[in-house]
């Protein structure tokens, strides 16, 4: 019997849909979607009754914001190298691997990270990560602990490959799995999409849920337990990205911020890459889609462009500031998208158009909510090579190339 809790919100924001097949569910597949209901945000729908009174994007104030330079960093490499390896070497630097996502784009219906980015050999986007941590590992002689995200959609197989390939040589007991939390799915009327007759459509809440979902999972404890206090977080599809390295870890210690983010000058003013700035005085990333023609064609005292830092997924964050803000609300972003359901007469539908909302978190608005953040330039050839497409920018493609030219063997 369904809790008349569940069946006042139902009623409450006219989801009445959600009870259409329930009465034709066996006992076991009525239990499931009981407790499918019980775990149900029902919030959510709030979020979407008021998302056209937020705040206007016009009452922002939007300034220039700029990044330690990659020669002033040389400078310093070996007084940053020092702080970082100490740091290390005391096991205060974690890093979180973002990989809740699949292969959609590449054709590939495994996660990401399963895919093969090799040409004359294999070479996974998972192991070409190891290995650029394993380059720490093998500097410091201490191991990274590493948490890995994945979602309910790609868990059993991400666990199950890093199992087969015996981890790419990393030491598995330093390797932690979590699942990212999901959010529901809902038509332009409001409406609870459904996946099945037994089962609500969800899909990962957004790669701003990480750390929520970490202490979920326990592993604030284990992080305590090891003397974590910083965490690298980063994504799983920059094939070239160096990941806690002690120059990094230095230079975000000694410059006394609580985050740091990794940023590369871009390609043209309108590439589309969000950009490090400040937002109503506090650090922030301004999207491509946000920045106007004229901050695009600003210039600062030197003639560069004002807005030239584009940031890659490549964060470093205090364990004490995010433990800080994990209690406080963060902006849920309604992104519209193609969302598989089942219609009223119970038979899949598979859009080719956008047909609903997905509720997102994103990781650059915790930027925002911690209160400096140090801009750290790396060399975009070096460190920028993300797989987003099968072909042409960002892509396969490119990113083979790149890892050619930096003298991987693929």
């Amino acid at each position: 019997m369904i809790k008349q809790s569940i069946l006042d919100n139902i009623e409450k924001y006219h989801q009445e849909q959600l009870l259409r097949y329930y009465e034709e569910l066996d006992d076991e597949a009525k239990a499931s979607y009981e407790r499918q209901l019980e775990e149900l945000d029902f919030s959510y729908i709030d979020i979407f009754n008021n998302r056209n009174s937020s705040e206007s994007s016009m009452d922002n104030v939007y300034e220039p914001l700029q990044a330690m330079k990659i020669e002033e960093i040389e400078s310093r490499k070996d007084e940053f190298r020092q702080a970082g390896i100490d740091a290390l070497k005391q096991k205060k630097v974690g890093a979180v691997l973002l990989a809740g996502g699949q292969g959609t784009r590449l054709g590939f219906d495994k996660p990401k990270g399963m895919f093969n980015i090799g040409e004359t050999k294999e070479l996974y986007i998972f192991e070409r990560l190891i290995q650029n941590i394993m380059d720490v590992v093998n500097e410091t002689g201490v191991v990274v602990p590493l948490f890995i995200m994945t979602s309910e959609i790609n868990d059993k197989d991400t666990r199950a490959f890093f199992e087969e390939k015996n981890y790419f040589g990393y030491d598995k007991d330093y390797v932690f799995f979590f699942v990212q939390s999901m959010a529901p799915s809902m038509s332009y009327d409001g409406k609870f999409y459904m996946e099945a007759k037994d089962k609500i459509c969800l899909s990962p809440n957004g790669n701003g849920g990480w750390f929520s979902s970490l202490i979920r999972a326990g592993l604030v404890d284990k992080m305590k337990e090891i003397g974590v206090e910083w965490l690298n977080v980063f994504a799983v599809d920059n094939v070239l990205q160096r990941i806690a390295t002690p120059e990094f870890v230095g230079a975000t210690l000694l410059s006394g911020y609580p985050s740091s983010a990794k940023v590369v000058k871009k390609a043209d003013p309108h590439e589309r890459v969000g950009v490090m700035c400040k937002k109503n005085g506090k650090p922030s990333i301004v999207e491509y889609y946000e920045l106007t023609e004229e901050m695009a064609n600003e210039k600062d005292a030197s003639g560069e462009p004002a807005y030239n830092y584009g940031v890659i997924l490549n964060y470093m964050f205090r364990v004490k500031e995010l433990m800080d803000i994990a209690g406080n609300s963060m902006i849920t972003h309604i992104v519209e998208k193609k969302i598989p359901h089942i219609d009223e007469n119970g038979e899949l539908v598979k859009p080719e158009e956008p047909n609903g909302y997905k509720f997102e978190t994103l990781i650059l608005d915790m930027i925002h909510m911690v209160d400096d953040c140090l801009v750290y330039e790396v060399e975009r050839s070096k460190e920028f090579a993300p797989v987003k497409n099968k072909e042409g920018v960002d892509s396969v493609v490119s990113a083979r190339e790149l890892l050619k030219l930096n003298g991987y063997e693929i």
